[in-house]
């Protein structure tokens, strides 16, 4: 049972963290933290706030949620000239800062322009179209997605998402640090976090966008782009005791319709900790696809989410979390919820990370662990009747996330250190365990989560 302490701490956390415009809640900063944090962490972060959404949304406290998601929309036409050539009008900002108080101004927002890398946030558009969603099923209010600004904001999504590109997957190509692992990390390609959230935001833009017939010929390529996606990734991403050991004994060169290793996968390109860990009764889906590479690593919040979102089978999911159960020492530890194992060392650190000191070996995205994630994994927990391990996880982090003045992630192979970056007072870790804690102790608060479930 989680100490009443630990919450009012997370709740004053998310209280004094939002960000008002012309008196109005529009958004949440993305932490607090006064003693060297960035910059940017004053702005409120799209990605970011979605957790501190639902908790505003169990809260009855609908209108910072209507809000942010209005600002979203306006903030489109900010998009500048990047490189010299147009933005796409789908493109919705990773972030947004508000005038502080007393100082006159409009908010702004950041495209990647100002961003690490300079690399064009692809997340945010999907999080939002999920997030109304969630906002439209809990309150009621249609009408803000029938608007015609918010019916554009959805065309121009799936008008972005589903072009054609030089290739024959029908996942999403996408470059290095576009979503939340947004350094680079060689999850350039299709990577499994980037695939969850655009199976969901074609089922949301199946409910939300109006049937006319100028949007008609849009739905239907995306239901045909759904039963495609859904097929593809629960075949080719799957890897369990059996996929392994075909993939050990593909042959390669393979050519025509008949062919097993479609993608040419060399068995070679098996790693070696793979060979042992993985347990009889447990998979997962791996972390990246592409012709010629399977990336093996377990990134969580891509499984969490294909979950949440029903893209992975309902015996997929069972597995997943059979695979926490039987490694949880490795992908949860002391602080949950890892988000990436393993960590990459060595020279192959060197060229998967461009060196990055911040990617260090068990740190940050490299192998840190993140509380934010606690949200998606007691919600995966209890949508697979994995009660106890939904209680485990909060047990194991909400007290001491608490005492640590709530930092943004862990380091260390079982989470046991304080990010050496880590900015204090971030209000996703707090929104996390106000999640998972209303999941688990108040059936009220369940429709609020269902909601973003398909």
């Amino acid at each position: 049972m989680i100490k009443s302490e630990v919450l009012a701490s997370a709740h004053a956390i998310l209280d004094e963290a939002i960000l008002y415009h012309n008196g109005e809640p529009v958004g949440v900063a993305a932490a607090l933290d006064t003693s060297g944090a960035l910059a940017n962490y004053e702005e409120c972060f799209v990605r970011d706030f979605v957790p501190c959404a639902l908790v505003f949304l169990m809260d009855g406290k609908a209108d910072i949620v209507r809000n942010f998601l209005k600002l979203i929309v306006e903030l489109k036409s900010q998009q500048s000239v990047m490189a010299g050539h147009d933005r796409a009008l789908g493109l919705m900002p990773a972030s947004f800062k508000v005038p502080k108080a007393g100082k006159e101004g409009k908010p702004t927002a950041d495209f990647g322009d100002r961003a690490i890398g300079r690399v064009a946030p692809v997340d945010s558009a999907m999080w939002w179209m999920i997030l109304l969603r969630a906002y439209v099923i809990n309150t009621g209010d249609l009408a803000l997605a029938q608007t015609p600004e918010f019916q554009e904001s959805i065309r121009h999504i799936l008008e972005l998402y589903m072009k054609e590109s030089f290739e024959t997957s029908p996942s999403m190509l996408v470059p290095d640090a576009s979503f939340m692992i947004d350094r680079r990390m060689g999850v350039y390609g299709h990577p499994l976090e980037i695939q969850a959230l655009f199976y969901a935001t074609l089922r949301t833009a199946q409910e939300l966008l109006l049937p006319t017939p100028e949007n008609e010929r849009l739905l239907d390529n995306s239901r045909k782009r759904l039963k495609t996606l859904v097929s593809y990734v629960r075949v080719y991403y799957w890897l369990d005791m059996q996929r392994l050991n075909e993939i050990h004994r593909f042959r390669s060169e393979e050519f025509g319709e008949d062919a097993v290793n479609v993608l040419n996968i060399y068995p070679e390109t098996i790693p070696d900790w793979l060979d042992g860990w993985l347990p009889a009764n447990a998979g997962y889906m791996v972390g990246n696809l592409g012709v010629g590479r399977i990336d093996f690593r377990f990134f969580a919040f891509g499984n969490l989410l294909s979950i949440l979102f029903g893209l992975a089978a309902d015996n997929q999911a069972e597995q997943i979390m059979n695979l926490f159960e039987e490694r949880w020492e490795d992908l949860v530890g002391t602080m949950p919820v890892k988000i990436c194992f393993p960590a990459v060392a060595g020279d192959k650190w060197a060229y998967t990370t461009g060196s990055d000191p911040k990617n260090a070996p068990w740190s940050y995205h490299n192998g840190g662990n993140w509380p934010c994630l606690l949200w998606a994994f007691t919600g995966a927990a209890i949508h697979t009747g994995h009660h106890e391990l939904a209680k485990k996880v909060l047990e194991t982090a909400s007290e001491k996330l608490m005492e640590d003045n709530w930092p943004e992630y862990y380091d260390g192979r079982r989470g046991r250190l304080i990010g050496r970056r880590a900015n204090l007072k971030q209000t996703w870790s707090a929104a996390a365990v106000i999640v998972s804690h209303r999941l688990q102790e108040d059936p009220g608060a369940l429709p609020v989560f269902e909601s973003i479930n398909f």
